[in-house]
């Protein structure tokens, strides 16, 4: 297990790494998880000790949630006086995200057909 986690430490820190000197706009640890699927991909499989540190981090992933749950009962005045703006940001950014993915998916629809 030890192994498992060194290794997916290593990726996270070659994230941290090119975000610091290369590049600043994609965050470490995203770097990071691109580099470990790429490795995994060249690979073709999972090593046991990396299946292992997931296995095991997913079992428990239920406790990654308490903080923000605690956050939420922390700030609750403060959601609470601006509820009607945390819920339009939430509806605009949903509808938007629904628009710009129907947009892509018609424009990337249109040109797989047209191939065919």
């Amino acid at each position: 297990m030890i192994q498992g986690l060194v290794q997916i430490f290593i990726f996270q820190a070659l994230g941290e790494l090119l975000f610091k000197f290369a590049l600043p706009f994609i965050p470490g640890p995203v770097i990071g998880l691109v580099l470990l699927l790429v490795f995994l991909s060249l690979r073709g499989h999972v090593p046991a000790s990396i299946d292992l540190v997931g296995s095991s981090v997913l079992q428990h992933l239920g406790l990654l949630f308490i903080p923000a749950s605690v956050g939420v009962v922390l700030y609750l005045p403060i959601l609470k006086a601006n509820a009607w703006a945390i819920a339009t940001a939430l509806v605009v950014s949903v509808l938007a995200t629904i628009a710009v993915t129907a947009s892509l998916l018609k424009a990337f629809g249109k040109s797989d057909s047209d191939a065919h």
